[in-house]
């Protein structure tokens, strides 16, 4: 066998690297038969029929990408339908029929650009939150959008369909920690979450920058812009900058601390601590449960 191999040269010891649009065909073509394994309708649609989706995450369409694209499909046209919905809008002469994007943004862009005159799309009947859950799994799972992109999509589901994150994880086959934690890097500052979008740093150089102050992060990501760190040594930077926030120790506590903790902790049936931070003093009260929380906001109301 080894003989045979040896025989047909080396190229038969080197596997060949399939072209970009070889491997478009194979991923389209999965596509189809799974759209016929769903017996879904496939229609020729004009172009300038079709609107973008306005809940559509994908904000930024690559030119060079979509150029691309455009070229593939002059010559082997469009394999994997867009998935629309029919809007019908009343006129003088009747219905005027639109369609506006589910799935397919890019597709549709590069059609354009090539001048097909019709696209194949599949047409839904999607009401708004099922439009958007729609655009979110496909385009989400098969765009490869930005981290602060897909975070700002659950965002969206969270904010107007009052999603929580376990509820989206489900829908978007993801871990409910993997959803909260990205939803988190929207609390970046704006020049950070920037970065990510243009890829000049990492989701995880994102996380690590949370792991600091938020006063301290904007200065943290000037940093590793600057110096190039890694997510590692971004990590590493962040704990340091953490520790300096935290406040030293006061020293032993005052006895008449130790007293009053006691007395109001008898009175109230809580414990309760009493806090130095520099020149602020706090009282802590814990309570297990809300309806332990009501009883002591009764019992301090009558003090």
């Amino acid at each position: 066998m080894v003989k045979q191999i040896l025989g047909k040269g080396l190229q038969s010891l080197i596997p060949k690297k399939e072209s970009k649009i070889t491997t478009l065909i194979k991923g389209q073509s999965k596509s189809i038969n799974w759209l016929k394994s769903r017996k879904e309708s496939i229609f020729n649609v004009e172009v300038d029929k079709i609107r973008p989706n306005p809940n559509q995450p994908r904000k930024d369409l690559n030119e060079e990408g979509l150029i691309e694209l455009a070229n593939s499909i002059r010559q082997h046209g469009v394999l994997q339908p867009l998935i629309v919905t029919k809007i019908e809008t009343p006129t003088d002469r009747g219905q005027q029929v639109e369609y506006e994007l589910i799935a397919g943004e890019r597709r549709w862009r590069a059609s354009q650009k090539a001048g097909l005159p019709h696209v194949p799309v599949i047409i839904r009947d999607s009401a708004a939150q099922e439009k958007l859950e729609i655009a979110l799994v496909e385009n989400i799972q098969r765009e490869n959008l930005s981290a602060i992109e897909s975070a700002m999509a659950y965002k969206q589901l969270q904010n107007d369909f009052s999603l929580k994150h376990r509820e989206i994880a489900q829908k978007v086959g993801k871990s409910r920690t993997a959803i909260t934690n990205i939803i988190r890097l929207l609390t970046l500052p704006n020049e950070a979450q920037r970065a990510i979008s243009n890829g000049k740093i990492s989701e995880g150089h994102g996380r690590a920058i949370l792991m600091a102050n938020p006063k301290a992060q904007r200065t943290l990501f000037q940093i590793v812009l600057k110096n190039g760190l890694s997510v590692r040594q971004t990590e590493d930077k962040a704990r340091v900058l953490a520790s300096l926030d935290k406040p030293k120790s006061a020293g032993p506590k005052n006895p008449l601390f130790k007293q009053i903790e006691k007395d109001l902790g008898e009175v109230l049936g809580r414990r309760v601590s009493i806090l130095k931070r520099g020149d602020r003093n706090f009282i802590n009260i814990e309570f297990a449960s809300q309806k332990e929380l009501d009883k002591l906001v009764v019992n301090l109301s009558k003090n």
